[in-house]
């Protein structure tokens, strides 16, 4: 029976109220997080639940309020409400409303009136409603269905079967929402690219005033431009890494009024050929080793929605405490404080699109691999991608992905598909993420079904069960899922009486020995082989997968902090040998 457990921290009434995106922050702006009126409608139309709701958390969640047992059938519609006061400071000339994520297709209203709507279940989205708010008070509704998990839909790791590495599906909105208001000739469309060989950042915008550009390092202007459409920022700017995590903030302002407080690092990624004619990757023009965890980023109160902003942060302090350089962002997005956190921590990301598609063949997508055998990528129904609408609407999020996380530091990797999850055209959608993005390395197929794209991608290896390696090839090679170590640990597990791990172990000192071996006698020796990155599976326990670093509820640290540091400093000491 699965268990619906409790983390360490605390959710106040008013959750993730600190403000939503600091690389694009106004001071003019209001968390809409809290209490609002909820409501399930069935498929005959029939209130089948009302109540109120903490967002952002989704009604499936232990930390929304709503009764355990909810679920959203087939066809059900779900129903938010709330009333919200505005004054003036929100009604300066265009007033946006932002949800971080919504699953998985809304509309909008406010003051009864049909503002937009969304599609697709993890990406932010931001609805112009000048024209729909008053000063006092105002009423917002969304109303929303969740068919991803059924047509064919970006679902990631949900599965009206749960079980094994498939989660319980959850519906609604899961995080933040706000409101923003700025002058209505604003500053829009900031991207920031940094150059890192000639130290210098781009600074592009739209907006109808000339912009001012203030730089600054730990609270010292440094730098100040005025400029229209774009600049290029020159500074003997200090380079960004995991080792060395700077940022400099950055205020953009303009002639209305309008104020936009950013930050950004200097760096870049790609790959270079090192001393004995290996390919490798690369960080600032010179080999990177790149040790990561695999985090799916489930929480056991919050499912998708981690509890606090704390929680986030202490979580990714631990892995930059055990000696970890990487995050893999598998299969979902995080809120853009997450992101955050990593850039100020010096983690950098590999970031995995949503997949999606028809029902998982276990004996097309998995078993074949495991005998030698790929598969062609075009063929649709093979790989259960044959609705066009789903196919149209991950090209849509793929876009939408790549565009809003484009400014972020630390994002190393994209990975728009993994072991053959919903894959298809993975040759064109790499084309297209690599035109929108050339400044980051392209994962293009994780793990199986490798379709040979792109000299300078990537050798992408998922390996549990067969002896790690090298294989040659042009690409650099990456172990970019392994491991998966289970240790069960009672009155912290999400179902006594199911477990799935890729290895189990009986209790916190075998495996503490089974991961020296693992790191140290099988990955560490093929770093100097040509190995360019390796991705431990995985952070935490995740409902019957119990192969974490902690415990589900996170209650748990199942291998301690210096111990796993000190394995990957051996680590970074071979990496280091390589030139």
């Amino acid at each position: 029976m699965a268990i619906r457990l409790k983390t360490p921290y605390e959710v106040g009434e008013i959750p993730h109220a600190e403000h939503p995106t600091p690389q694009l922050a106004r001071e003019n702006w209001l968390t809409l997080n809290g209490k609002w009126n909820f409501c399930k409608i069935d498929a005959g139309g029939r209130s089948s639940y009302e109540g109120e709701i903490l967002v952002p958390f989704s009604p499936e969640s232990l930390l929304s309020g709503i009764p355990e047992g909810f679920s959203l059938e087939r066809a059900a519609e779900l129903q938010y409400s709330r009333t919200v006061t505005v004054d003036k400071s929100l009604l300066l000339g265009k007033t946006l409303l932002h949800f971080g994520a919504v699953d998985s297709e809304c509309e909008v209203f406010v003051n009864g009136r049909a503002v937009g709507g969304h599609l697709g279940g993890f990406t932010p989205f931001a609805l112009d409603v000048t024209d729909y708010l008053r000063e006092g008070e105002n009423t917002l509704e969304v109303r929303l269905t969740d068919e991803a998990t059924r047509n064919g839909g970006a679902r990631g790791k949900q599965s009206d079967t749960r079980g094994g590495i498939w989660y319980t599906p959850q519906s609604g909105i899961w995080q933040s929402v706000w409101l923003e208001s700025m002058p209505k000739a604003h500053i829009a469309g900031l991207r920031i690219t940094p150059n890192a060989a000639q130290k210098t950042v781009k600074v592009e915008v739209s907006s109808p005033e000339s912009v001012t550009a203030r730089v600054f390092d730990d609270g010292r202007e440094i730098l100040t431009e005025v400029f229209t459409g774009s600049a290029t920022l020159s500074y003997d700017f200090a380079l960004w890494s995991p080792e060395s995590p700077k940022l400099y903030d950055l205020v953009l302002s303009n002639e209305a009024g309008d104020t936009v407080k950013s930050y950004f690092g200097v760096r870049s990624f790609g790959h270079v050929i090192d001393s004995k004619g290996k390919v490798r990757l690369a960080l600032n023009g010179k080999p990177y080793f790149f040790n990561g965890v695999l985090d799916q980023g489930y929480w056991s109160d919050g499912m998708l929605t981690y509890p606090s902003d704390q929680a986030a942060y202490d979580e990714l302090k631990m892995l930059k405490d055990m000696g970890f350089n990487t995050v893999r962002k598998h299969i979902k997005l995080e809120p853009a404080r997450w992101y955050y956190h990593c850039d100020r921590l010096g983690l950098a990301v590999w970031q995995d699109f949503p997949n999606g598609g028809g029902a998982y063949k276990f004996s097309h997508i998995a078993a074949m691999p495991f005998l030698g055998i790929k598969h062609r990528d075009d063929d649709y129904a093979y790989f259960a991608r044959e609705s066009e609408a789903g196919r149209v609407e991950f090209e849509a999020m793929a876009r939408e992905i790549v565009e809003g996380l484009y400014n972020v530091p630390s994002i190393a990797v994209w990975v728009p598909f993994n072991e053959g999850w919903g894959q298809f055209d993975s040759a064109k959608y790499t084309e297209m993420v690599r035109e929108m993005d050339g400044t980051r390395i392209i994962d293009s197929v994780s793990g199986w079904h490798d379709q040979g794209v792109g000299k300078t991608e990537l050798r992408s290896l998922h390996i549990y069960y067969t002896p790690l390696r090298v294989p040659k090839d042009s690409r650099p090679v990456v172990l970019s899922e392994f491991g998966g170590y289970s240790l069960k640990t009672e009155g912290h597990v999400f179902d006594p009486d199911k477990e799935f791990g890729y290895k189990k172990f009986k209790d916190k000192a075998a495996l503490l020995a089974a991961l020296q071996k693992l790191f140290l006698k099988k990955v560490k020796p093929l770093i100097a082989k040509g190995l360019s990155g390796a991705i431990y599976t995985q952070v935490s326990d995740v409902e019957e997968e119990i192969n974490g670093l902690v415990t589900y509820d996170r209650a748990v640290q199942k291998v301690p902090t210096a111990a796993m540091r000190a394995i990957n400093d051996e680590l970074a000491a071979a990496a280091a040998e390589i030139e």
